[in-house]
């Protein structure tokens, strides 16, 4: 005597676990091939150069905005020239680099006064970031 099913069993949902195996797959390669961004939310177009800064360990990004009234931003705040000095002087007791993040519109003597803020504070790391030219 034959048995026979009142159900019928269906193996379709197997095929399902390869394929969400290559999208994870994916997901991880496009996560770790993807730039990084250096400071989000402030939006900087600094210069081109041939000459590109390989990539600090343990930097502190000093943004300039260009524009009608440049801005300062230390730590993602917005700070004045005087008020620069407090969050240097952090900075040199953490013992970190600087990195001048200006837009290119920015007047060259705005730069060259963060600069030597910076210097003044006795930090002996203070780079200027380009965009490598193509």
């Amino acid at each position: 005597m034959r048995l026979t099913r009142t159900t019928t069993i269906s193996f379709g949902w197997l095929y399902v676990f390869p394929l969400l195996d290559v999208l994870f797959l994916l997901i991880f390669f496009f996560l770790l091939s993807s730039n990084f961004v250096l400071q989000p939310g402030i939006s900087v177009t600094v210069p081109f150069s041939r000459f590109t800064l390989s990539p600090q360990p343990n930097q502190q990004i000093i943004s300039i905005t260009g524009g009608p009234s440049p801005a300062i931003y230390l730590r993602d705040q917005k700070v004045t020239l005087e008020q620069l000095g407090a969050g240097l002087d952090v900075t040199k007791r953490e013992g970190r680099s600087v990195v001048i993040k200006a837009d290119r519109l920015v007047s060259y003597d705005l730069v060259m006064a963060v600069t030597n803020a910076a210097l003044e504070r006795g930090i002996t790391s203070v780079a200027l970031a380009t965009t490598p030219q193509q």
